[in-house]
């Protein structure tokens, strides 16, 4: 099986967890753990599985000249990028911040261009205009973008959530051609887990572990160990063999997933719109991932 296969395959698994994450974590946030409480102990957690890997089973000695970046892809992939999307999704909807999260792949294009590091082609934008056009349909299918003044504050956050993982991805890129994936993301949680501690330790500190119901603790379990540790680890592999623009169009299919999740659960049901939406998305993740023939 090749790299680039091998590469699909864990990205899809990595969004399949995202998609599962929206039927569990709903349960976890706010009524026993409080958003940025919640990161802290994502973070945490993963920090230490990250870590442990490393140091006991994978350890690779890092440049002192690369420590800047990683610490920038710490605060960018890790810091800014959680607490800016649960902050926000406070003071917006979750419609609204769904939507605003479509604009990743191509902040990650954009950037990717700019600083030379990928091309932009017309079957890239191809694709993540049907994407995008997919993840909408599919979004707001049964309900719409909310333009309360309200929300302003939270859609804002969200967007510079966006961004900040666009950022993230285009910066961890060259890392990933130099170390091996456990490296960079083990680094990347150190750096991010500090930035992370002033604001999540008061929530954090406040969680009330003894009256939390067991069906609770497992989902938390699932967030910290599959949703951070597992899907970040399964994203940064990806990216080592193909680009961030194919890593970030990844982002579409977490509604489809998240909808086939559910409706497996029994909580939702199949109609020809979300069909239509999903093979939508298929194809404009097949396009910006497929690579152009070699003449």
């Amino acid at each position: 099986m090749s790299k680039r296969l091998l590469a699909h395959i864990a990205l899809f698994t990595a969004n399949l967890i995202y998609g599962i994450n929206y039927t569990v974590a709903k349960d976890v946030m706010p009524d026993f753990i409080q958003p940025l409480g919640f990161i802290f102990l994502r973070v945490s957690g993963a920090v230490l599985l990250f870590c442990l890997c490393y140091s006991l089973f994978f350890y690779e000695k890092v440049d002192k000249g690369d420590l800047f970046k990683l610490a920038l892809c710490g605060l960018f992939g890790v810091a800014i990028n959680q607490m800016l999307f649960f902050e926000g999704l406070n003071l917006t909807t979750p419609i609204n911040a769904a939507v605003i999260m479509v604009t990743n792949p191509i902040l990650v294009l954009i950037m990717g261009a700019f600083l030379a590091t990928e091309a932009i082609t017309k079957r890239k934008m191809l694709g993540i205009a049907l994407g995008a056009t997919g993840a909408i349909s599919l979004i707001t299918y049964g309900g719409g973008v909310d333009f309360n003044p309200d929300h302003f504050w939270g859609n804002i956050m969200v967007l510079i959530n966006a961004a900040s993982y666009g950022v993230y991805l285009v910066l961890v890129k060259p890392l990933m051609q130099k170390y091996k994936p456990i490296t960079v993301i083990s680094w990347v949680f150190l750096f991010g887990f500090i930035y992370v501690i002033p604001f999540g330790w008061g929530e954090f500190q406040a969680i009330e572990w003894a009256s939390m119901p067991t069906d609770i603790l497992w989902k938390v379990a699932f967030v910290v160990i599959c949703t951070t540790f597992m899907a970040y680890l399964l994203n940064i592999y990806g990216l080592k063999s193909v680009n961030p623009s194919t890593v970030s169009s990844y982002i579409y299919l977490q509604p489809v997933l998240a909808s086939l999740v559910a409706i497996f659960a029994g909580s939702d049901s199949l109609s020809p719109v979300k069909i239509g939406a999903a093979l939508i998305i298929f194809a404009g993740v097949y396009l910006v991932s497929v690579r152009p023939k070699q003449n």
